[in-house]
């Protein structure tokens, strides 16, 4: 159904309005009206179209089944679960910052080289130097950052393509770690404030803390969408039902209720798990409130549109690119405190696991479709199904070729329904 309804109940025009129409002056146009409801569409139409995150849930819920039942409920122990997020939080990170290029139709390949590197750099400064933690945590940021404008200045300026620019920087900054590593294949970190942001017994977040910042969270969560809710129902704009509404928030309180109770049910909600969802709370807000959201959305339908509406493709570029590698940075940081150390290889699947949560939570390789939120169920697939073949005894062998195949099956279908759309003119 068209979003625009022409009124047809426009009286027959009498003599004189015939006469004044020949003389020159203006009919009045017909009403129009747009329908505050959202009509209903076909099977196939819901297909064709965006069903946000309803196949990536799916999914993620049968994997939970499945493992569930396997291991005997060992699954949803909470002790696993927590032992999951934490293993899922440095590439849920890296998976955040390189949602920010992918929404461009980029990619960056240097982000696990360069998580690596920015955590190396920090631990030589505090474990070699004496530098404080704080300062060199910060060095490590700002090294992170310089890195990302490094390569949006490539992308945007020199027009290098991404895929080259980030392949270069990862070889670079893999050469560069070993450096300044010096030949040592493992820094131990024993700086106490270090350690203590994910790997002590002490990194979590105390109960009122742990309960009261997710129940502010969801309250805030739920003003936003009733406000909005409101607002385009009184400007006569399509909304969701009342009952879409309703349910909405009430499965992402149950959603955030449960797992809050998981975690406290052990020792907790760990300090790095608030920082990912902390992170990704605030690039939501940035992605969708914010006019440098919109211009992310804009560029990556179409840079040579969003161009002629005069937004500024080439800084927008380089501020992503600086965004994710200043992200990569968090994450390695995160990671290094994790495992107490910093070591001059890279691990392997870190980057497939970064673009991997992005693109099977649903952004789009093809740029301009996706939300930063997908990071967090695209992680928790990917993680499920390590966690869950570990349970049972299968190696990384196993692991791997089922991550790649979920890899593929989550671009294939991206890439039929993005070719059903442009089939439909969507």
């Amino acid at each position: 159904m068209s979003d625009i309804i022409e009124k047809n109940d426009t009286p027959e025009p009498s003599e004189s309005s015939q006469v004044a129409a020949f003389g020159g002056q203006a009919t009045e146009a017909a009403a129009v009206e747009v329908p505050s409801y959202m009509p209903r569409r076909t099977l196939g139409q819901l297909l064709r179209g965006d069903l946000g995150f309803v196949p990536v849930l799916f999914t993620l819920i049968v994997v939970v089944i499945y493992f569930t039942i396997v291991t005997n409920g060992i699954f949803l122990h909470p002790e696993n679960l927590s032992n999951l997020v934490g293993q899922i939080v440095t590439f849920g990170i890296l998976g955040l910052g390189v949602t920010m290029v992918l929404l461009l139709g980029e990619i960056d390949l240097s982000i696990a080289s360069v998580s690596v590197f920015c955590a190396v750099v920090m631990a030589v400064l505090s474990e070699r130097n004496g530098v404080p933690a704080v300062v060199a945590i910060l060095a490590g940021l700002l090294v992170g950052a310089i890195v990302g404008f490094i390569n949006g200045f490539f992308v945007a300026i020199v027009r290098v393509p991404s895929f080259i620019v980030t392949l270069a920087a990862s070889i670079f900054y893999s050469g560069l770690l070993l450096n300044l590593l010096s030949g040592q294949s493992t820094l131990i970190i024993s700086n106490s404030f270090i350690v203590a942001i994910a790997g002590s017994s002490q990194s979590f977040l105390p109960d009122y803390l742990g309960v009261g910042l997710p129940i502010v969270a969801v309250l805030l969560y739920a003003i936003s969408l009733i406000v909005s809710y409101v607002r385009r129902k009184r400007a006569g704009l399509r909304t969701i039902s009342l009952l879409q509404l309703v349910v909405q928030l009430v499965i992402t309180a149950l959603l955030v209720g449960g797992a809050v109770a998981v975690f406290e049910s052990y020792h907790g909600v760990p300090y790095n798990a608030a920082i990912l969802f902390g992170l990704i709370a605030v690039f939501w807000l940035i992605m969708t409130k914010t006019s440098f959201g919109r211009h992310v959305y804009a560029v990556g339908g179409g840079s040579e549109a969003a161009r002629r509406a005069g937004i500024n493709v080439v800084g927008i570029r380089i501020a992503c690119f600086t965004l994710c590698s200043t992200l990569a940075a968090v994450g390695g940081i995160v990671f290094a405190s994790y495992g107490t150390a910093v070591a001059s290889q890279i691990d392997p699947v870190l980057l497939l696991n970064a673009i991997a949560a992005a693109v099977i939570g649903g952004v789009s390789l093809f740029g301009g479709r996706g939300s930063v939120w997908a990071v967090v169920l695209g992680a928790l697939i990917i993680g499920s199904l390590v966690n869950g073949l570990a349970l049972l005894s299968q190696g990384t062998d196993v692991s791997e070729m089922v991550e790649g195949a979920v890899l593929l099956i989550a671009v294939s279908v991206d890439a039929l329904v993005r070719r059903a759309q442009q089939r439909t003119g969507r």
